[in-house]
């Protein structure tokens, strides 16, 4: 399917690994002109050479200044601003709620839900110059049927989806389609190391931790993050040009998590 977002100019936010790599690979892949940011200074210096036609910038979603240096960087290589994907993201603590630190439950919403509007607040004016303007929002089915002992990330994450909502019903006029995609288990080193800190606070072990995880989704398997990245190409395209205000879940049918 050829989705016709070649030249689309996107910024997508931790972009260096996981998630976000594939994001920006699988649009650069159509074609696309894309620029990247993240705190991983390695994980930077690692996509240079891989892939050195995606532009990027380090940053800290969560500090305003940086994003602020941020766009002023990616519109000088984009020329402007057709996708703001909203990537960026932390586990959190994983932790019974009166064994959390503040500055734990600070630092999770400072990045997962705050880094979201730091950059959106600078991406609108820009996305309204657009002809087919998009925002992309990660959040999780923590924000969407809760995560016992992850109070901080799933707080976050059914913020993420109120912000989201609220969005597409103000930009609506200015034609910015606004959706957020709510992943499952999504295969890499954060779900695995989610799983081990949660098997070693049952006292079980990783293998019994992951059957657990998998016991309340209809397909027992990990989503991979080019799943994740292919249904946010479809959103940024004109095929998704009347799909706005949505919380897609790509999560096998994940009824809870354990």
């Amino acid at each position: 399917m050829d989705l016709d977002i070649n030249g689309l100019r996107v910024l997508v936010t931790a972009g260096a690994s996981g998630i976000g790599l594939s994001i920006a690979r699988a649009f650069a892949a159509e074609g696309a002109k894309v620029h990247v940011c993240d705190i991983d200074r390695a994980a930077l210096a690692t996509l240079a050479v891989s892939h050195p036609d995606i532009t990027q910038t380090h940053c800290d979603v969560a500090d305003r200044p940086a994003v602020q240096y941020l766009f002023n960087e990616a519109i000088a290589q984009l020329g402007g601003l057709d996708a703001l994907i909203n990537n960026a993201g932390i586990a959190g603590p994983t932790a019974r709620i009166e064994h959390i630190h503040p500055d734990e439950w600070d630092r999770c919403l400072d990045i997962c839900l705050t880094g979201q509007f730091n950059c959106t607040r600078l991406a609108v004016p820009l996305l309204r110059e657009s002809t087919n303007a998009s925002i992309v929002n990660l959040s999780s089915m923590a924000g969407k049927v809760g995560f016992a002992l992850r109070a901080p990330y799933a707080a976050a994450k059914w913020g993420v989806i109120g912000f989201t909502k609220s969005l597409s019903i103000e930009l609506g006029p200015d034609n910015i389609r606004v959706n957020a995609i709510l992943p499952g288990l999504v295969a890499g080193d954060r779900q695995r190391r989610v799983l081990e800190t949660k098997a070693q606070q049952r006292g079980i072990s990783f293998n019994e931790m992951e059957t657990t995880a998998f016991s309340f989704t209809s397909i027992k398997e990990y989503v991979t993050p080019q799943q994740v990245a292919d249904q946010i190409l479809f959103l940024c395209s004109r095929r998704g040009r009347t799909i706005s205000g949505q919380a897609i879940s790509i999560c096998g049918d994940t009824q809870m998590l354990g």
